[in-house]
């Protein structure tokens, strides 16, 4: 009897918390999302079934201790996190290997000039950071560190992998709710961005078509690359684990002489860590860390960055047509939202929402440019912050 008694005592029923449900809750909707409405499936589906697994009482799968002699005595999410994250920081520079042999940089060659949105973007980023400085002008909150103010506002890169690694670099106590925050953020701007979009641009603006992308011969398609990799890294040293890896899967994929290791790395290799980190950052969702005024401050934070983000975008996008007198060389507005660096979907925003009003406008090459600006800007900003803290 006592050892039925003490079975009953240890089920997850009886210790889970409202705020669990509550979590768990978020987590089927995300799930939903991703399943029922096909919204960026791949980021929400696994983030989604890791905030349900990780607000499961009593399961240890999150927890991690080093210093224990007991086999299995840290749950397997704990470990990915651990490893792979918090003390060695390895699952961000390998996924930037793997989007860098999915990127095509023809687009930003044959109109260098879309650069300047990608940098433009990055503008919401410096705004959010002195918002979270002066954070602790709020009566009753100590308010964030200029690391923390950091983290917190490369969120509004959209970018996962790089709030994660400058989190684990200079603010690790904040890696599991701003990795969360970040792509989800990530994976929702297919929500956040088109409003404000529209808001910012006329229906002419929108229709703006632009001249389609030159070809690129295959000398630059691997000279850029090699150089943006050299020149960034020699100015921006701690940019190097984002940018160098970046830049090499780029330069796998142009070489065309490496088919097997192109395939891999942005195949295979992104998958698996694509999954593990995706499971790992949701499970970090945890219901004792969301419902604290702190959490709902980086949410805001955070949510405040991409928004400026995108705004600055579309509008230095505007600001540049006012310097073009050739109508034929105009850009879409659209583009501009573009510069966040959630890759590919804030490009194929700017495209779909751009042929919502002309169905043969074809702007995902143009929009491309400065999405991979953007991810570039967003890791020398991070690679910045880095030099600046440490």
């Amino acid at each position: 009897m006592p050892e039925l008694i003490s079975i009953f005592e240890n089920m997850g029923l009886n210790h889970i918390s409202w705020q669990e449900l509550v979590m768990i809750g978020v987590g089927i909707l995300f799930v939903s999302l991703a399943i029922k409405k096909d919204i960026e499936p791949y980021e929400l589906l696994p983030i989604g079934l890791g905030i349900i697994v990780g607000n499961l009482p009593l399961t240890g799968i999150t927890l991690f201790n080093p210093n224990s002699d007991l086999a299995q005595d840290s749950g397997i999410i704990g470990v990915i996190f651990h490893y792979g994250l918090a003390h060695w920081n390895i699952l961000p520079p390998l996924i930037f290997l793997g989007l860098g042999a999915m990127t095509d940089f023809g687009p930003l060659i044959s109109n260098p000039k879309t650069l300047l949105l990608g940098a433009a973007a990055q503008i919401g980023i410096f705004v959010a950071f002195w918002a979270a400085i002066m954070s602790s002008l709020i009566p009753g909150f100590e308010g964030f560190s200029i690391a923390q103010s950091a983290v917190i506002s490369i969120i509004g890169g959209a970018d996962g992998p790089t709030t994660i690694f400058l989190s684990g670099r200079i603010s690790p106590e904040l890696l599991g709710i701003t990795a969360v925050v970040a792509y989800s953020y990530m994976a929702l701007v297919a929500i956040i961005q088109p409003p404000i979009m529209k808001l910012l641009t006329t229906k002419n603006e929108r229709l703006i078509r632009m001249k389609p992308p030159v070809e690129i011969s295959k000398t630059k398609k691997i000279v850029f690359p090699m150089s943006a990799m050299l020149i960034i890294i020699l100015i921006v040293p701690q940019s190097a684990p984002l940018i160098a890896m970046f830049m090499i899967g780029n330069i796998f994929k142009e070489s065309g002489v490496v088919p097997r290791l192109t395939s891999t790395v942005s195949n295979e290799l992104l998958n698996l860590v694509t999954t593990l980190l995706m499971i790992t950052i949701g499970a970090q969702l945890a219901a004792d860390k969301i419902f604290q005024f702190e959490t709902t401050l980086i949410l805001s934070l955070g949510l405040m960055a991409l928004i400026l983000g995108t705004a600055f975008g579309v509008l230095f996008a505007k600001i540049m047509n006012l310097f073009i007198r050739d109508k034929s060389n105009k850009i879409n507005p659209l583009i501009g939202s573009a510069g966040v660096s959630a890759v590919p979907m804030a490009a194929r925003i700017s495209h779909q929402l751009g042929q919502s009003e002309d169905s043969d406008n074809y702007l995902l090459p143009h929009a491309m440019a400065p999405n991979v600006a953007g991810v570039i800007g967003s890791a020398v900003v991070a690679g910045i912050f880095v030099s600046l803290i440490n």
